[in-house]
């Protein structure tokens, strides 16, 4: 069983951090287990699906107690009023301190997303440069829209996309790395008026792949 450590709980709200190679909801993949089920049986209450994240993806992740925290969760994510933060290691070194991708993107089939610029969907992720490795950079991203794999996808579209990402990138290459190197590291919301932060440290497969690469992958 996968070890789910809980973030912050109250009678609103459940945040988690979330470990890589487990799914957000159940996906009829024939998985053994899922956060939203796994967190469910643990609290003895089902908890209600706010947001996801990958299957690849760690860190912060919130599910909602009841209807009423749901719903006030579900419009501010509607409406962009969430402040999420994500650290993701990319291919390349990105020579721009900071910057920004403002990119429609749409679904092309069998899951994969890309960048449209005729039929996508308003898309824009911020960026700023973190560290700077020898052929990798260390990126802290602000996604200002929600599509499905949106950071993935625009971090590809620019020439640099995340490491370990089997989908997005050079699948021979990427299979060298032990995981997607992206991981949710922060989530404000705000619940009956208290604004609240929640913060995921990196787990030790991100904190490891930094270290070999900045020995020299």
């Amino acid at each position: 069983m996968i070890e789910i450590k809980i973030l912050y709980e109250d009678d609103n709200i459940v945040v988690v951090n979330k470990p890589e190679g487990l799914a957000s909801i159940h996906d009829n993949a024939g998985e053994n287990e899922d956060l939203h089920t796994t967190l469910s049986n643990r609290l003895n209450q089902k908890v209600l699906v706010v947001h996801r994240l990958d299957k690849e993806v760690s860190g912060v992740i919130i599910y909602a107690k009841n209807e009423s925290a749901h719903k006030e969760l579900n419009k501010q994510f509607a409406e962009r009023r969430v402040n999420k933060t994500y650290l993701a290691l990319v291919h390349g070194e990105v020579r721009k301190d900071r910057g920004k991708i403002n990119k429609p993107i749409r679904e092309f089939g069998s899951g994969r997303m890309g960048v449209d610029d005729n039929n996508g969907k308003p898309s824009k992720t911020v960026y700023e440069t973190i560290k700077r490795f020898p052929s990798f950079t260390l990126l802290e991203l602000n996604p200002d829209t929600g599509r499905r794999h949106q950071l993935r996808v625009h971090l590809y579209y620019i020439g640099h996309p995340i490491v370990g990402d089997l989908r997005y990138g050079e699948k021979s290459f990427q299979e060298n790395f032990p995981r997607l190197m992206l991981h949710a590291k922060s989530l404000t919301v705000t619940i009956k008026g208290n604004e609240l932060t929640f913060t995921a440290e990196l787990p030790g497969s991100f904190s490891k792949c930094l270290q070999t690469i900045d020995k020299g992958f």
